[in-house]
């Protein structure tokens, strides 16, 4: 299977000014647009959540990379989110949208989450790599998800695989309208699950009575058993 990966040109902005004016003109002229976040990953039990550090909007030749977790949520940026006629495809986009109002809040419109219709088109596996080999017939590369989004610069590798995670949500979206319905069915999307085997039921102990005492109760009935079993014995010694 090959390698899918971004074919346009990647831009990082990471302010406001003339770029940033650019890249909101250019999406803004766009119909359909891929939508993704990315966020500094955490790997010790209790350390602090961080907030999203990347915005990733691709159009079809071009990416832009908005580092909000420096420069905030400009309200041009926010005006996109909010647009309703440009259609911001992504996969559980909800929680990537709270991600990002954090930072300024939005009513955000416009959204198309891949998770949520896939179904319709017969495909039960909801993970972006996995949708992106059923619906493209290409992998994706996830070497770069744990890497941190929060460094100085972004590296090649870094950007490259955060362009094209928002940029093959919006090739999915297309090739899925230009494509036949086949619906799964509630038997698919939810199989009934094998039951478990039933373990045998240890004897209860009667009503009122705590386990120690249950204890206690049985040593008694298995020390009156062996008294008859050692009279016995010890008659037949005497005879």
């Amino acid at each position: 299977m090959p390698l899918g990966s971004f074919p346009g040109k990647i831009h990082v902005i990471d302010k406001t000014g003339i770029d940033f004016v650019r890249a909101i003109a250019y999406l803004g002229t766009q119909r359909i647009i891929g939508f993704d976040t990315e966020t500094r990953p955490v790997f010790s039990p209790g350390q602090r959540h961080n907030h999203v550090a990347l915005l990733q909007l691709s159009g079809g030749g071009k990416a832009y990379l908005f580092r909000v977790g420096t420069m905030g949520m400009n309200r041009l940026l926010c005006a996109l989110m909010a647009n309703p006629r440009i259609l911001k495809v992504g996969a559980a986009v909800h929680d990537d949208v709270r991600g990002l109002q954090y930072y300024r809040k939005f009513d955000a419109k416009g959204f198309v989450d891949l998770q949520k219709i896939a179904y319709e088109w017969g495909i039960r596996d909801k993970s972006v790599k996995k949708m992106a080999a059923n619906i493209l017939g290409v992998r994706i590369s996830k070497s770069q998800q744990l890497s941190n989004w929060e460094a100085e610069e972004l590296t090649a590798a870094q950007q490259m695989y955060a362009a094209t995670d928002a940029w093959v949500c919006r090739e999915m979206y297309l090739k899925l309208l230009q494509s036949e319905k086949h619906p799964l069915t509630p038997e698919e999307l939810n199989p009934p699950q094998p039951q478990q085997p039933q373990q045998p039921k240890a004897e209860a102990a009667p009503a009122g009575e705590d386990k120690s005492k249950a204890k206690k109760r049985r040593r008694r009935h298995r020390s009156k058993a062996k008294k008859p079993a050692e009279a016995q014995t010890t008659q037949q010694d005497n005879g």
